[in-house]
C-alpha cells in the first residue's frame, strides 16, 4: 500500500524531510502501526514518532492512532500544537 507522508513542525526539523511517499508492509492498517513501522527506521525516528510526541492527520482530516489507513492515503505527522 502506497501511503503519502508529509511532516511539519519538530519532526520536519529533526528528520530532515518535508515529505515521502512510502509503500507501508500488508500489516499497517492504523496509525498507530503506520508510527510503529516508521519508528524502526532507527533511535532518532523512534524518538521523534512517540505517539506521545506527535499528532496526525489523513485525508487533511485530524485523526486518532486507531485511525485506519488505505492506499492512497496522505498522512501528515506533525508537532501538538497548544494554545495559551
Amino acid at each position: 500500500m502506497n501511503i503519502t507522508l508529509l511532516y511539519f513542525g519538530r519532526p520536519r526539523e529533526m528528520l530532515a524531510t518535508s515529505g515521502e511517499t512510502v509503500e507501508v508492509p500488508d500489516n499497517i492498517g492504523t496509525l498507530a502501526d503506520l508510527l510503529a513501522w516508521l519508528r524502526t527506521r532507527g533511535s532518532n525516528w523512534a524518538q521523534e514518532l512517540a505517539d506521545s510526541r506527535v499528532r496526525c492527520a489523513v485525508n487533511q482530516e485530524l485523526s486518532g492512532l486507531s485511525a485506519r489507513l488505505n492506499t492512497g492515503d496522505e498522512v501528515a505527522i506533525f508537532s501538538p500544537i497548544s494554545g495559551g
